[in-house]
């Protein structure tokens, strides 16, 4: 399995690396629809929408995709849009967290199915925006994602339940997960601001990070941000297992040997990314 996931790992690398650093964002835009149309098929078949229907929905979601780059939405700042998102991920995301397993059925189909395929089309926007401003503004968005998720895991593995009395974040969706878990990550998350701020300010870059855009309103905001950030991946985790519980499946598809789907690695990401834009909607000088 391990051998499996590194080989897997290294290909995606070899892929997507080229593109992300590419002297244009169109090639990186261009993967990206590839990967939210698998990953908008994974999404039909976990809320029951099978064989051709599923098909359909990863064509569906990355023509609307392709039609937002073609019609310029990419280029072109979205505050209200990324409002909106914030809002149906704050709100939907709790309402649905604490529905929990057996409410997640009780959604008409039509509804979850249009609901993901909205966030998918959302987060794949605000992805394409975020590679147009710079690669280091994108890739402080998405190692914020990776070491919330590292800083968490070592931090329930040393911690978990010692603080709160054994008590779990979600027993019910995922069980494995803790609040100690949960406030490491946020902590890991402020050391990495933190640190790219410095970094930002020490070396030019081509592109301000998000963590420097946040500091422009002030260092309250980018604590605030950053924290919410982090809350809001666990969001996206927590929301991505509990469909899959609902459908009694462990991965979203085996479209990745030895990581499962698409949705897998980007559920974290799914309210990150535009809730990272709204923020820097925010901020002085915002490009996007």
């Amino acid at each position: 399995m391990l051998r499996q996931r590194v080989i897997t790992a290294v290909v995606l690398l070899a892929i997507l690396l080229p593109a992300l650093f590419a002297g244009t964002p169109a090639p990186f835009i261009a993967l990206t629809l590839v990967l939210i149309g698998a990953a908008a098929w994974e999404w039909a078949r976990l809320v029951g929408v099978a064989g051709a229907g599923a098909q359909a929905t990863g064509l569906l979601c990355a023509g609307i995709c392709a039609a937002l780059w073609w019609g310029g939405a990419v280029e072109r700042p979205l505050p209200l849009l990324w409002t909106a998102a914030a809002l149906a991920w704050v709100l939907g995301g709790g309402w649905l967290i604490g529905r929990g397993v057996a409410g997640w059925p009780r959604v008409p189909r039509w509804l979850r199915w249009a609901g993901g395929v909205a966030a998918l089309c959302a987060a794949w926007l605000a992805m394409a925006q975020a590679r147009r401003i710079g690669v280091n503004f994108l890739l402080s968005v998405l190692v914020l994602v990776w070491a919330a998720d590292v800083f968490a895991y070592f931090s329930g593995r040393a911690l978990g339940g010692r603080l709160t009395g054994g008590r779990k974040l979600a027993p019910a969706i995922s069980p494995g997960k803790s609040w100690e878990g949960v406030w490491g990550g946020m902590l890991g998350v402020l050391g990495v601001a933190a640190l790219w701020v410095w970094l930002d300010g020490a070396h030019a870059t081509g592109s301000a990070s998000l963590y420097t855009r946040l500091h422009q309103g002030g260092w309250w905001l980018l604590v605030l941000g950053a924290v919410f950030l982090s809350a809001m991946s666990v969001v996206g985790d927590l929301a991505e297992s509990l469909v899959k519980r609902s459908a009694g499946v462990k991965d979203s598809s085996r479209l990745l040997p030895g990581h499962g789907g698409v949705l897998d690695r980007i559920d974290a990401l799914l309210p990150a990314l535009p809730l990272a834009m709204m923020l820097v909607s925010l901020t002085p000088g915002a490009g996007a």
